[in-house]
C-alpha cells in the first residue's frame, strides 16, 4: 500500500479516536492498513470520524470559513467600520494574499484533507468491506458519500472551481488544476443518489441519534441543495476555459444534465421524501434557538444536521452572540465577546410586528456591567448595532460559556424548515399539480411565524405560481435563515447579489433620511423571562411609535427610562450622521462606474472595489497556489 495512504489512515483513525470515548482493543495503529481498517465497522467508523473532524481545525471552520464566508448580504452585514483584511473579505473585495485567509492551514487546504479522508475511506469500503453485503459497511459508505459532499459543498460555495479529487491522491494526481464545478456537481449528486439506499432517517439507527452524525435526511437535502447550486446561475469561465486565468461571466451550465428540467424532479422527489417519511417537524422558535444554544442535539427534531465542534470548540457565539461587553454573569471575561457580525439594520422592519422570529433573529441590545460588579444588564446598542438573537451566552444554560475562545456551540447546517421552503421553490417551479404543494410547504413555515396569528399565513393561498410566489420564498428564507449564513449562495444562484445588496444600500441611504425617524428618541425597560433572564423592552423602533419622538414623553405604563449618551443626557436615537458613508458602502457599489459590469438581466458582479475586482468568490490563496508548484491557477481577474 502507498506509504502516504498508510500514514493518511492511520492519522485518521487517530483522530476519529479522539472523538469518541472508548478503548480500542487491536493492533497497534502502526501496524493499520487499509484491509484491516476497511473490514472492520468499528475501525472504518473511527476514519470516518476523522472526516468530521477537520471542521474544529483552527483555520477550517473554526475560526476561518464560518466567520468570513456569507456576508454581506441583504440580511446580514459586518459590524465594524475598520478598513482591514476582514472588511476586504465581506466587501467582495479579497486578495490573493489576505492575512485571514492566506494560510497553509487555511480552509482550503483544511477542507480538502476532509475530502482526501472522504475518498480513502469510500474506496477502502468499497474494496474491503464488501457493502453489497453487509449493512453496516453500507451505511458507513452512505455516510462518506454523504459528508464528501457536503466538504465540497462547502469549497463550490466559497471558491467557485476547485480541483475534482473523487480517488485517493497518488504521486501522479499530488498536484491538479481546477475542474468546471459541472464535472463535480455531476459527481456528488450521482453519490448522494448511491447513499439514499444505505442510511437511516434521523434518530432510526445508532450512528443517527444525534444531529453531529449524517443521516438519509441529510443526504437527500444536500442532493436538493446542490441541485439547486447546480442549475442556478453563478459567475463561470468560458466553456473549456476553468483554470487558465479566464475573466468569466454570470451564466448557466450550458450541460443539459444539470438543467432545471432534469434536476428540479428528481430533487423534489428527494424532499418529499423527506417530508413525509423522516420523522422530523418544526418546533416552536425559541425552543429550537435555544436548544441550539444548549447544545441539544437530539436528532428527529427540527435540526437536520450541525457542523460537528467538540463541546470545548468552535467560535460560534463567541463570533455572532449577541455582545457582551467585558465581564459579567455571561461572559467571565474581560474581553469583549461576540457581536462581529447581525442583521442588517433595516432588516428588523421588514418582518411583521407579529412575527415571532423578529425579536429572536434581531437583538438591538448589548450586555453591559456599567457597575463592575459582574452583574449584567441589557442596554440599547445604538441602531447600527444589531446582533443575532439567535445566539445568545444568557441561553447557554445547560453549558455555560466559560470565557474562553471556543464556546462549544455547533452551528445549525441544515433544519427542516430549509427542506420545505426547498421544496417549495421547486415545486413553485415545476407547477401544475406540485403547486398546491408548493403552497401548503409555505404556509407550514408561515404558520410557525405567526403561531399567535395564523391567519396571516394565509395570504399564502392568494399568491400566483411564478415570480410572485418565486419572490415571497426569496423573502422567506431572509427572514427564516438570517443569520445561518444561506443567503449568498442563494442569491447567487437566483442571480440576485448585486441587486438585493444595491437595494439594501439605498435602504440604508433612506433611514438617514427618513423625516419618520429624524430626532426620535428611545425608551426602554426591563423585565424577567421564564428562565429569570433580565429582558429589554424597547419603544421607538416601529414606525408607528411616534410618541418616542420626545425625551419627556415616555409610553404609557410603568418603569420606562429614555436611552441617554456618555453624559447622561437624553439623545436622539436616530441621529443626523447615522451610518458614516463607508458604512454604508461596505457594498463597495458605484453606479456610474466604467467598471460595471453591464449585462441585462446578469447581476451580481461587480468590479468596482479598492483592489479593482469585486467577486462573487474567494480566489484560491497565494500559498496554495505556491504549494501546487503552480499548477493550480486563478480565474476572475485574481
Amino acid at each position: 500500500m502507498n506509504i502516504i495512504k498508510s500514514i493518511f489512515i492511520s492519522a485518521g483513525i487517530v483522530c476519529g479516536m479522539s472523538l469518541v470515548s472508548c478503548d480500542l482493543t487491536t493492533e497497534s495503529q502502526s501496524t493499520f492498513d487499509e484491509t484491516q481498517v476497511f473490514s472492520d465497522p468499528t475501525l472504518t467508523e473511527y476514519q470516518l470520524f476523522s472526516i468530521y473532524e477537520v471542521f474544529g481545525h483552527t483555520n477550517s471552520h473554526r475560526a476561518r470559513y464560518l466567520p468570513w464566508y456569507g456576508y454581506n448580504t441583504d440580511v446580514e452585514w459586518y459590524i465594524s467600520n475598520t478598513q482591514d483584511a476582514k472588511s476586504q473579505i465581506v466587501q467582495y473585495d479579497i486578495t490573493v494574499n489576505n492575512s485571514q485567509l492566506n494560510l497553509a492551514d487555511g480552509p482550503y487546504n483544511e477542507l480538502f484533507a476532509g475530502v482526501e479522508r472522504a475518498n480513502l475511506a469510500i474506496d477502502g469500503i468499497r474494496r474491503y468491506g464488501n457493502p453489497e453485503t453487509r449493512p453496516e459497511m453500507a451505511a458507513l459508505l452512505g455516510e462518506a458519500l454523504t459528508m464528501r459532499a457536503v466538504l465540497y459543498a462547502e469549497l463550490l460555495k466559497a471558491f467557485g472551481e476547485v480541483p475534482a479529487r473523487f480517488s485517493p491522491v497518488t504521486p501522479e494526481t499530488i498536484y491538479l488544476n481546477k475542474s468546471d464545478k459541472d464535472v463535480i456537481y455531476k459527481q456528488l449528486l450521482a453519490d448522494l443518489e448511491e447513499s439514499f439506499d444505505y442510511m437511516a432517517w434521523p434518530a432510526q439507527s445508532s450512528a443517527t441519534m444525534s444531529t453531529d452524525r449524517a443521516s438519509l435526511a441529510l443526504a437527500k437535502g444536500m442532493y436538493a441543495r446542490l441541485a439547486l447550486m447546480a442549475s442556478g446561475w453563478s459567475l463561470r469561465p468560458d466553456e473549456g476555459q476553468v483554470g487558465t486565468g479566464n475573466m468569466g461571466s454570470i451564466r448557466l451550465s450550458t450541460d443539459p444534465e444539470l438543467s432545471k428540467d432534469v434536476l428540479y424532479p428528481k430533487a423534489l422527489e428527494a424532499l418529499k421524501d423527506v417530508i413525509e417519511n423522516s420523522g422530523l417537524e418544526l418546533m416552536d422558535y425559541e425552543e429550537l434557538w435555544r436548544g441550539v444554544n444548549n447544545m441539544d442535539m437530539t436528532a428527529g427534531k427540527e435540526v437536520i444536521w450541525v457542523i460537528p465542534f467538540s463541546s470545548s470548540r468552535g467560535r460560534w457565539n463567541y463570533t455572532f452572540a449577541i455582545r457582551n461587553e467585558g465581564r459579567t454573569q455571561y461572559s467571565p471575561t474581560d474581553s469583549n465577546r461576540g457581536g462581529q457580525a447581525g442583521p442588517v439594520p433595516t432588516l428588523y422592519w421588514k418582518y411583521d410586528e407579529d412575527d415571532v422570529r423578529r425579536d429572536i433573529s434581531c437583538a438591538n441590545y448589548v450586555w453591559e456591567d456599567p457597575d463592575g460588579d459582574g452583574i449584567a444588564e441589557p442596554y440599547p446598542a445604538g441602531f447600527e448595532n444589531w446582533y443575532f438573537g439567535k445566539y445568545r451566552f444568557e441561553w447557554m444554560e445547560t453549558s455555560p460559556y466559560t470565557g474562553g475562545n471556543d464556546d462549544g456551540v455547533k452551528p445549525v447546517y441544515m433544519r427542516y424548515s430549509d427542506i420545505l421552503l426547498m421544496a417549495a421553490e421547486i415545486a413553485n417551479e415545476l407547477g401544475g399539480e406540485e403547486f398546491a404543494n408548493a403552497r401548503a410547504w409555505l404556509k407550514r413555515v408561515m404558520e410557525r411565524a405567526y403561531r399567535d396569528n395564523v391567519s396571516k399565513a394565509a395570504y399564502v393561498d392568494a399568491l400566483a405560481q411564478g415570480e410572485e410566489f418565486f419572490n415571497e420564498i426569496v423573502n422567506q428564507r431572509g427572514l427564516e435563515f438570517v443569520g445561518e449564513f444561506l443567503r449568498k449562495g442563494d442569491l447567487i444562484r437566483w442571480n440576485l447579489l448585486d441587486k438585493k445588496l444595491r437595494d439594501t444600500e439605498t435602504e440604508l441611504q433612506a433611514v438617514k433620511t427618513n423625516t419618520t425617524y429624524q430626532g426620535r428618541y428611545l425608551w426602554y425597560r426591563y423585565g424577567t423571562d421564564s428562565h429569570g433572564v433580565t429582558t429589554i423592552e424597547m419603544y421607538g423602533l416601529n414606525p408607528d411609535e411616534v410618541d418616542a419622538m420626545s425625551s419627556d414623553t415616555p409610553p404609557a405604563g410603568s418603569g420606562w427610562q429614555v436611552h441617554v449618551n456618555s453624559e447622561g443626557e437624553p439623545t436622539q436615537y436616530f441621529p443626523d450622521d447615522l451610518f458614516e458613508d463607508k458604512k454604508v458602502l461596505l457594498y463597495v457599489h458605484d453606479e456610474d462606474s466604467d467598471n460595471l459590469l453591464d449585462v441585462p438581466d446578469q447581476s451580481g458582479l461587480v468590479l468596482d472595489g479598492p483592489s479593482g475586482r469585486v467577486c462573487q468568490w474567494w480566489p484560491i490563496f497565494e500559498t496554495s497556489i505556491t504549494n501546487s508548484q503552480n499548477t493550480l491557477k486563478n480565474d476572475y481577474g485574481f
